[in-house]
């Protein structure tokens, strides 16, 4: 049968390719270079033995001196882009045509059949979910009415690590995980703001992940390893009746059965709960999608946004955190200049708190650094082009999948000096206040145009606000026999290779810990 598809797909594909050569233009502008396809499977077998596949496609891009690259996997036309001008006529410019999302067997799965926002297609459901998200959800007035919650886990956060100092120092001689530190901290945040809990179990006594977080993190990871994830199924559609070629079908239904295991209950016994006259107050944002009138979501809907939530705020954090902390800490000047800003903006004798942001642009400017050098993905989620169009004098095809390189703008030479050295003060442009946004896409800290995360606020906040705490509570110093932090990346991803581990030791009067001790 296989044989027969195969045949059949071959004559198909001949047939459309001497028809389109008798038919096209000679005028029609060219594709962006590229590896020759083969006959339907175009480049398949290479990107099947180049793992991973976005170093393959960096690698190529590099020896082809292309900052935009086009590869045929099946059908599709994969185009790639690492020059802000050029992504800027995709995500401004043309953005309508180039703003919807392509079909994706981890998409489709992940989102609950496109309920969500930042999965689903151009549409009228995209345009509902949008606007609520962006005037119930993450607005600023809603911000505003969370900050307590916020509040709650930038102490809960600073309590673990200062009891991971006290209680365990016979033990862990006073060190601190900052890769678990940081998938907590967001963890816990975006179950406070949605549930008002911040654990699905009862967690642990020092303020640590329980049992139940544990297995809802590693679920987490294991879906955004694979949400556009190069899946062979992707690009020969037909396949996905067959088999799961590459397993990936497989290991990501069963994360996504993780996950919603200890998030769906609780939406459904809070849907049931203001259904019964039994919760009458709004005091989340679980409380908030429920009451929303105009239109009313259905379960199904408030299920899949939330999860698309949950993914977005859980690695982001996390990830810029610790790749700042480990930077800092192998630059000492760097860490100094941010402990020195600390003490002179809010001092010793209080926590910082999301109103001295303003005021702290070198931190700020430390958590922007880590965002170019290190983004958490090597590209933004695809987009897929509703036309036939032309940018910087190619031909990109309709149907074609359009992926932007967080790295090949974030680490262009033509575009940042010394591209590969941390360098905070890059950033600082006089008395002008550091932002973490970027429109003119030099990094792609939170994208533009249509599809531009509708998170910053939240994003920006979480962030700086957890490094602020990190630098301003702790000293830190490497483990013995470590004279510097090791900043190789995984090879399978952008993530740091070895979690970052520190000795911490509290560097505030002591009287302002045990309030967040007993908390």
């Amino acid at each position: 049968m296989i044989i027969i598809i195969l045949f059949l797909m071959s004559t198909f594909y001949l047939l459309s390719f001497f028809l389109n050569k008798f038919t096209t233009s000679k005028l029609r502008p060219p594709l962006p270079p590229g590896p020759t396809p083969l006959p339907y499977i175009g480049s398949l077998i290479s990107m099947l033995r180049n793992k991973p596949t976005f170093r393959w496609i960096h690698r190529m891009m590099d020896e082809t001196n292309t900052n935009i690259l086009c590869i045929r996997l099946g059908n599709v036309y994969v185009i790639s882009v690492s020059d802000p001008n050029i992504a800027l006529e995709f995500l401004k410019d043309t953005d309508r045509i180039f703003s919807s999302r392509p079909d994706s067997m981890s998409a489709y799965l992940t989102s609950g059949g496109y309920l969500n926002t930042a999965l689903a297609p151009m549409g009228d459901h995209w345009k509902m979910m949008k606007k609520i998200i962006s005037s119930e959800i993450l607005s600023v007035a809603r911000h505003k009415w969370l900050l307590n919650k916020r509040n709650e886990e930038d102490d809960n956060v600073l309590r673990y690590i200062y009891n991971q100092c006290k209680t365990n120092l016979g033990v862990t001689k006073g060190l601190v995980n900052v890769r678990i530190v940081g998938q907590q901290y967001s963890s816990n945040m975006v179950r406070k703001l949605i549930f008002g809990s911040r654990y699905f179990g009862k967690g642990r006594a020092d303020g640590g992940p329980g049992e139940e977080e544990i297995e809802h993190a590693d679920s987490l990871s294991i879906i955004l390893v694979y949400v556009y994830a190069f899946c062979v199924t992707d690009y020969i559609p037909c396949l996905r009746w067959i088999t799961d070629f590459d397993g990936h079908e497989k290991s990501i239904r069963q994360a996504i059965l993780t996950a919603r295991k200890h998030q769906d209950s609780l939406i459904d016994e809070r849907i049931k709960q203001w259904k019964d006259g039994v919760r009458t107050k709004q005091d989340d944002l679980l409380d908030v999608f429920i009451n929303i009138n105009n239109p009313r979501l259905n379960a199904s809907e408030i299920k899949a946004q939330i999860l698309d939530l949950i993914l977005a705020a859980y690695v982001n954090v996390s990830n810029n955190t610790e790749w700042a902390m480990a930077e800092m800490m192998n630059n000492p000047k760097i860490f100094d200049k941010a402990v020195h800003e600390l003490d002179l903006v809010v001092g010793k004798h209080r926590l910082v708190h999301e109103f001295d942001l303003h005021h702290l642009n070198y931190i700020k400017a430390c958590v922007k650094e880590a965002l170019r050098l290190h983004p958490v993905a090597p590209f933004n989620l695809p987009y897929v082009t509703t036309a036939d169009s032309t940018v910087a004098g190619y031909l990109i095809p309709k149907g074609s999948h359009v992926m932007v390189s967080r790295i090949g703008l974030s680490r262009n030479p033509e575009v940042w000096d010394d591209p590969l050295t941390f360098n905070p003060d890059r950033h600082m442009k006089g008395d002008k206040e550091v932002v973490l946004t970027d429109h003119n896409l030099h990094t792609f800290s939170f994208s533009t145009g249509l599809r531009g995360c509708p998170g910053v606020l939240l994003g920006s906040t979480m962030t700086t606000m957890l490094l602020a705490r990190l630098v301003q509570g702790f000293m830190w110093e490497l483990p013995p026999n470590e004279p510097h932090v090791d900043l190789r990346e995984n090879l399978q991803d952008l993530a740091k290779a070895k979690p970052l581990v520190a000795l911490a030791k509290p560097r505030l009067p002591q009287h302002i810990y045990p309030t967040l001790h007993n908390a």
